[in-house]
This record gives C-alpha cells, structure tokens and sequence, in this order.
C-alpha cells in the first residue's frame, strides 16, 4: 500500500511499534514510531515520539510545511534576481562603454539583498498552502526564474537607457542609479512572490520581514550620499532621476504582480 502510494507521488508517513512494523516505517516517506516501541521499529524510524499525543505530530508537519514555503520564497528569489542580474550584465557590454556596476557595488548589493532576507524565516505562510503537502517542482523554479529574470533585465535595460542615453549621467552617476533601482527591485519584489495571492491585503508578511527589508532598502539608498560614497565608486544622483527611478520601480512591481499571476 506504501509503495502504490508513493508511486502516484503521495507522501506517506507510516506509525509502528512491533517488529513487524520495521520494514513498512523503512518503505514510508516518515516512518515514525514511539518511546516503548521495539529496537528494531525505533532503529527503522525516521522520528520518534516521546510523548503520546498525536498533536506532537500535527504541529511538527504545519512546522514543516511552513519551513518548506519560506524556503521556497528564498530559492524563488535567487534563482530570479540571480538569473536576471547575470542577463542584464551581460546585454549591458553590447552597448555600454564602462562597467554598468563595480565589483565592489555588486558586493554591497548582494550583501544588503541577503541581509535583507534574513527574516524570511520568521514570515507568515499562507493557510492554503500548509492545508496539503508540497514537494519540490522543478518546473515552476524554472519558470520562475527565466519569466521573472526576463522581467527584472527589461526594466534594468530601460534603467540604462534612462541613465545612459536619456540624461546622460557620468558613470560614476550611472553605477549609482543602476545600483539603487537593482537593488529595490530585488529586495521588494520578495513581498510579490512571498504569496499567490494579493500582497498586504490577502497575505500579510511578518512584521520582522517588513523592518529588514525596508532597513537594507534604506542603507542602501543612503549610501551614495554619504562622505565616503567616493570611496566605493558612488556620485549623488539628482533628486528628479531618483524620481523617475521610483516610479520604474513601483512599475516593476505591479508587472512583478501580473507575472506571478500569469506563473500560477
């Protein structure tokens, strides 16, 4: 019965205490067992319940299932912003003549993104998505990161046209511009993809998310305007291009929302 569970990709745990019991704990996904059961049983089981309460076991799988959602927020994420820097990065030499970020920038923006998702575990999962059992899919990781990695080099491809061709900003002031629109879109778009369904309204993110992400998003945008901002390669962007920067942004999101909707 296990295995023909198993075979139609259902996850099977299995609770037993006798000898008999050891080799069906061995064939289930979970082979759980207790305190008083035989060696062999305890020796076959993955988990072992000290207590007799069937609870233990019900708090332990919505535990699991909300480990495995903010996990897969943070894989999401990655695979995405990762993907679609790399992208842009790369169509940036067709037409640039400097580096559209230095070595040092892309450091400071991946440490303050990573930072900035540091909470990720502390976040509120859906109650849809603790009601069932969730496994790994492929598919849609991968879906996910080219559609959302396309997404995020389209609008850094406008952000270079706006900085490089449309105002004509030194490079000093393009490097900045170009780190501070990356950065806000990788670090919010975690409130987009954190849910399927609609952000702060249908699914609220935890408090603790909400403060680190605004904090990087912060230290971030302040960067630039710092007395040592030179020192990393930084110039002040004027406040009408940091505008305009803003509203690509707050775009971005919305079609960050459309894009989730269209995935699912």
């Amino acid at each position: 019965i296990i295995q023909a569970l198993k075979a139609n990709h259902r996850a099977v745990g299995y609770m037993g205490d006798g000898i008999n019991d050891a080799p069906s704990l061995k064939a289930a996904d979970i082979g759980i067992s207790v305190n008083s059961a035989t060696d062999v049983a305890k020796e076959s089981a993955d988990i072992i319940l000290t207590e007799k309460d069937l609870l233990v076991l019900k708090e332990g799988i919505l535990e699991g299932r909300k480990t495995f959602g903010n996990t897969m927020k943070y894989v999401l994420m990655g695979l995405s912003s990762n993907f679609g820097n790399m992208f842009s990065v790369a169509a940036a030499t067709l037409f640039l003549p400097f580096l559209p970020m230095l070595p040092v920038q892309i450091l400071i923006n991946n440490f303050l993104y990573d930072t900035s998702q540091v909470a990720i575990p502390s976040d509120n999962v859906d109650e849809t998505y603790i009601a069932r059992p969730q496994r790994w899919n492929l598919k849609m990781i991968y879906r996910y990161m080219l559609i959302y990695g396309i997404t995020s080099s389209v609008f850094d491809l406008l952000t270079f046209w706006l900085l490089f061709s449309y105002f004509s900003v030194n490079e000093a002031q393009f490097r900045t511009g170009w780190f501070m629109e990356s950065l806000a879109t990788q670090i919010l778009v975690v409130f987009i993809i954190r849910t399927q369904h609609t952000p702060f309204l249908a699914s609220k993110p935890s408090k603790k998310l909400i403060f680190s992400t605004l904090l990087c998003l912060f230290i971030g945008w302040l960067l630039p305007y710092l007395p040592f901002a030179n020192k990393i390669g930084f110039e002040a962007v004027p406040l009408h291009i940091i505008t305009y920067l803003i509203v690509l942004v707050v775009i971005y999101l919305f079609c960050a929302e459309l894009v989730k909707r269209f995935i699912y």
